[in-house]
């Protein structure tokens, strides 16, 4: 059975149950050029089952023999009270706080699937497809359209983001979710992926950090 919980910068327990996760494709343009996609009106949105969720304490799990897996970092929003057709300060008082996320993606699989028209969920929605990192509380930041975050792979730069490059951004966002469906507490938002997502290998070093707030490091099995 897979164990999750949300953890606070402390290392402690966050008093809220393990929910969904709702994620946005496409919030960065730097991402939609290397991926040659359209760029969205509207966020592009899809769901991760709380099976999706690891820690990224542990090592990151990727799938065998389903072609590559990419990374996707992502700032990731920690939901405290129930959003329903929410406003902007609705949204911005249900923050519990920021962390980072991994979007694991099977990339060949979800190519497979884009050119049928079927679902990405088999791409997207698989067991640890989601590591997550500790959670930092809100009140810790100044704003939430300045927020600075990376990944290092084998000591490589691979990833670089600022929250003020999104298309949409994280208050927008959870009030469009909000209308398209409920959260509740204790599910996260994923708000995108900037440039630089490639393969993960076996053994790879993982350095993901949150500037200013931590630095978690891990592998690949």
């Amino acid at each position: 059975m897979l164990e999750y919980k949300h953890i606070d910068s402390d290392g402690k327990s966050i008093d809220l149950p393990v929910g969904k996760v709702v994620c946005v494709g496409r919030n960065y343009l730097q991402h939609i050029k290397e991926l040659e996609n359209e760029v969205p009106s509207e966020p592009l949105l899809f769901i991760k089952p709380s099976t999706a969720l690891s820690s990224l304490i542990q090592p990151v799990v990727i799938p065998k023999n389903l072609g590559p897996c990419h990374n996707e970092l992502e700032l990731a929003v920690l939901i405290k009270t129930t959003l329903c057709q929410a406003s902007i300060p609705d949204a911005e008082a249900a923050i519990w706080g920021i962390g980072l996320g991994l979007d694991l993606t099977l990339r060949d699989v979800q190519t497979a699937l884009k050119k049928q028209g079927h679902p990405w969920e088999r791409a997207k929605s698989f067991d640890r497809s989601c590591p997550m990192s500790q959670f930092v509380a809100k009140e810790q930041f100044d704003t939430l359209s300045d927020i600075d975050f990376s990944l290092r792979v084998n000591n490589e730069i691979r990833q670089q983001g600022n929250s003020q490059e999104m298309l949409f951004p994280i208050l927008n966002l959870l009030t469009n979710m909000s209308n398209a469906f409920t959260l509740l507490p204790g599910d996260i938002v994923m708000t995108g992926t900037p440039k630089g997502v490639a393969a993960l290998s076996v053994d790879d070093q993982l350095n993901i950090e949150l500037n200013k707030h931590f630095s978690v490091n891990t592998c690949v099995v």
